[in-house]
C-alpha cells in the first residue's frame, strides 16, 4: 500500500504559534518551553523547521491506540488501520486487543489486518498485577500474557503500571522491580522485551527516604538487559515540574532526557505526548495535540536519534488520553512530526 503525506492546513499557523516560546532545556517546568523557528511568509512546514534531514526516524512512528479507543469500537480496527496508514504511521501499540471492537475479532486477524494496512504492532500495555487471580496481568497470568503478545508478532510487551505494588519505600520498589525481572526473563526467553512506561509519580521520591527517587530506586534494581522502559515524555517533564524539589523543600532537579542520553538502550519505545504548560495544573501541563503544546520535540528526538547507532533504535508512539476528535489529533500530530528537520 502506498504511503502519502498531505501538509496539514494548519499547520504553518502552529508552528507559527510555537516560535513565540522559548527553548525547552534546565530543570524545571519553565525551563521546557521549547519551539521550533517559525515559517516566514507563506514558507512551507518542512522548510520553516530546517533544511536539515527529518528528525523522524523513517519507519518508527507510532500510535498508541488508546488515543483512537473510540473510533475502534465504533467502526472496528480494519478502517482505523486503514486510516492511520493514510496519515502516515509505521506502527501501533496495544492497550488491550478488543477496546470495544465492533464485533468479535481474533489475534491472527488483528495481526492479519495490521499488515494488510502496513502496520507493525511494536507493543503492548497489560496491567502489572490484581486482586483476582484470574486477571488478566502479569502477575497472575504471565505465561497467558506472553502467548498472546507472541500471537500477535510483538516485540514489546509492558505494562503502563507503576512499581507500587507494595508500596513507596526503597525496599517496596526493589520488591517490584525482583518481579519486573522475572517477566523480563519471561519475554527475553520468547524473544520479547519486557518494558515499563511511566507516568509522573514515579519521579517522586521515596517515603523513607526523601533523598531517593523512585524512578532512580526502578533503574538501579532491575537487569538492564531484561527490563526496558517506554518513557512517556509528558508524564517525564510532569514529574519534574512535580518533583524537582524533595519534600522538605531543597532542590533535586532533573532532566528527563539525561536518563535516555546516559543509557539508550533501555528506551525502545517513546510516547510523544504533548502539553501547554499550565503551573496552574497540579500536573504542570495541559495535554494536547503533538504539536500544540510546550515540549520541543524536534530538540528531545534529535538528541536521541544523534546518538551513535541509536537512530533506528527507538519507536515512538504519539499519544493523548482523551484528545478533542481522535482523527484529527492523530493526523496532525503525524504532519506535524513528519515536518520536524533537524538543525544545519
Amino acid at each position: 500500500m502506498s504511503r502519502t503525506h498531505h501538509t496539514d492546513p494548519e499547520l504553518t499557523h502552529r508552528l507559527s504559534r510555537r516560535n513565540m516560546l522559548g527553548v525547552a532545556a534546565g530543570a524545571t517546568a519553565a525551563a521546557l518551553l521549547g519551539a521550533a523557528a517559525a515559517p516566514a511568509g507563506a514558507a512551507t512546514a518542512t522548510a520553516a523547521l530546517g533544511r536539515g534531514r527529518p528528525v523522524l526516524p523513517p519507519g518508527r512512528l507510532g500510535i498508541q491506540l488508546y488515543s483512537v479507543r473510540d473510533k475502534v469500537s465504533t467502526l472496528g480496527f480494519a478502517p482505523v488501520f486503514a486510516e492511520l496508514r493514510k496519515y502516515g504511521y509505521d506502527e501501533v501499540e496495544f492497550a488491550g486487543y478488543t477496546q470495544g471492537s465492533a464485533g468479535p475479532i481474533t489475534l491472527a486477524q488483528l495481526r492479519r489486518l495490521a499488515r494488510d494496512n502496513g502496520l507493525n504492532p511494536i507493543g503492548s500495555h497489560v496491567g502489572y498485577y490484581a486482586d483476582d487471580p484470574n486477571a488478566y496481568t502479569f502477575a497472575q497470568n504471565l505465561d497467558k500474557v506472553l502467548d498472546d503478545a507472541q500471537a500477535l508478532g510483538l516485540k514489546h510487551i509492558g505494562t503502563a503500571s507503576g512499581p507500587f505494588r507494595y508500596g513507596s519505600t526503597v525496599d517496596a520498589w526493589k520488591r517490584a522491580a525482583e518481579e519486573f525481572n522475572t517477566y523480563g526473563a519471561a519475554a527475553r526467553a520468547r524473544g520479547m522485551k519486557f518494558y515499563q512506561h511511566n507516568h509522573s509519580d514515579e519521579f517522586s521520591f521515596a517515603t523513607d527516604n526523601p533523598k531517593v527517587r523512585l524512578y532512580d530506586v526502578l533503574l538501579a534494581e532491575t537487569d538492564p538487559e531484561l527490563v526496558y522502559l517506554e518513557m512517556d515524555i509528558f508524564w517525564a517533564y510532569s514529574g519534574q515540574f512535580r518533583f524537582s524539589k524533595r519534600p522538605d523543600g531543597t532542590p533535586a532537579p532533573f532532566e528527563p532526557l539525561d536518563y535516555i542520553l546516559r543509557q539508550p538502550h533501555r528506551y525502545p519505545l517513546f510516547h510523544v505526548k504533548d502539553g501547554v504548560s499550565d503551573p496552574s495544573n497540579q500536573y504542570g501541563y495541559r495535554m494536547t495535540d503533538v504539536g500544540d503544546g510546550d515540549i520541543d520535540y524536534r530538540r528531545f528526538i534529535s538528541a536521541v536519534t544523534r546518538l551513535r547507532g541509536e537512530r533506528l533504535a527507538h519507536h515512538w508512539q504519539v499519544e493523548h488520553d482523551n484528545p478533542t476528535e481522535s482523527y484529527t489529533f492523530a493526523r496532525r500530530s503525524s504532519a506535524y512530526l513528519h515536518s520536524l528537520r533537524e538543525k544545519c
